[in-house]
C-alpha cells in the first residue's frame, strides 16, 4: 500500500503559558496542505513480528528505534500481538525542523493504513488517542481538516476556513530549528482575543491580528527567515508567517507570482488552495 502523507502550516499560534507537566498551552489553527512523504507498506505473513524502515529522499539521521513511525508500530504491537512483519518505505520530501509536521504526519499515516490494511478496527478516536501519544500534533493529521488546537496543541475542534482560490507559497531555508529550544527561549503570553474570532476576520485583517509568538524568536536569531517573510509581503502577499516553531515561511497570495530571488537558497513549494 502506497499512502501520502502530508503536511500542514499554522495560521496564527499563541504560546499563552507553561504547564505543570513542563509543556506548554498553546492555541493555533493546524491547516493541512499538500507537500508530501511517501510512505509505502507491505505486509509478510511469514516473519515474526517487526517492522524495518528504508528511508530515501532527503537524509534522516535518526535510529530504527527514535523513529516516529517505529514508534507508532510499537504502539499498535502493544494493542495487537498478532501484527505481521512490515517492510517500510520511508521518501522522505517535506523538510524536517520545518513547523510542518512532517514527521508527525508520517505516524498519523502509518496508523490509519495499518488499519485499513491489517483490518484493525481502530475508531477514529483510538487513533487520534495513539496518535497524540507521539506529538502534540499528531492527532490532527487522522482527520487532515482545519483544527483549532488548543491546550498542548492536542485538544482538536473542527473549524471552518475557505481558502479555495488563495496561491499558497512555503519556503524552507533550509535552516532546522528545534522545537523544544525554540519554547525554551520563548515568552508565554495570555491572550485576551480568540483565536477562532480573529480567523474569522477578512483575511487582509490577519496581519495585523493573526499571529506566532514564535517569529521573534526565531527573526532574532536567523534575520534572513524574517527577510523571506518581508520579501513575500513585498511580492504581494495578502497574509504571511512563520509556521509552528519554524523554519518554513509561508505566504498567501491572489496570483500566483514569481519568486526566482528566493529560488537560489531555498525549497519552495507551491500550491493552489
Amino acid at each position: 500500500m502506497v499512502i501520502f502523507s502530508n503536511s500542514k502550516i499554522n495560521l496564527g499560534l499563541w504560546v499563552l503559558n507553561k504547564r505543570e507537566d513542563g509543556y506548554h498551552n498553546i492555541s493555533t489553527i493546524f491547516y493541512p496542505i499538500g507537500w508530501s512523504d511517501i510512505i509505502e507498506i507491505i505486509p509478510d505473513y511469514s516473519k515474526e513480528s517487526d517492522v524495518d524502515i528504508e528511508i530515501l529522499g532527503l537524509k534522516l539521521d535518526v535510529e530504527k528505534k527514535q523513529n516516529i513511525i517505529y514508534k507508532a508500530y510499537c504502539l499498535l504491537q502493544n494493542k495487537f500481538s498478532n501484527l505481521p512483519f512490515l517492510k517500510i518505505y520511508l521518501y522522505k520530501n517535506v523538510p524536517f525542523g520545518a513547523g510542518l509536521g512532517g514527521g508527525s504526519a508520517n505516524a498519523a499515516y502509518f496508523i490509519k493504513a495499518c488499519n485499513d490494511v491489517l483490518k484493525l478496527n481502530l475508531s477514529k478516536d483510538e487513533m487520534k488517542e495513539m496518535a497524540a501519544q507521539l506529538g502534540a500534533d499528531c492527532a490532527f493529521f487522522i482527520e487532515n481538516k482545519p483544527m483549532l488546537a488548543t491546550e498542548k496543541g492536542d485538544k482538536l475542534e473542527e473549524i471552518q476556513i475557505d481558502l479555495s482560490g488563495y496561491y499558497l507559497y512555503v519556503v524552507f531555508p533550509n535552516i532546522l530549528i528545534s522545537t523544544k529550544e525554540a519554547y525554551q527561549n520563548i515568552q508565554a503570553k495570555m491572550r485576551e482575543n480568540n483565536l477562532a474570532e480573529i480567523i474569522k476576520m477578512p483575511i487582509t485583517q490577519w496581519k495585523n491580528n493573526l499571529d506566532n509568538d514564535f517569529e521573534r524568536y526565531v527573526f532574532l536569531k536567523y534575520p534572513e527567515i524574517e527577510k523571506i517573510k518581508q520579501i513575500l509581503y513585498d511580492k504581494g502577499a495578502v497574509y504571511a508567517s512563520l509556521s509552528g516553531s519554524g523554519s518554513a515561511v509561508y505566504g498567501i497570495f491572489y496570483n500566483k507570482i514569481e519568486i526566482k530571488e528566493l529560488l537560489i537558497k531555498n525549497r519552495i513549494f507551491f500550491q493552489e488552495l
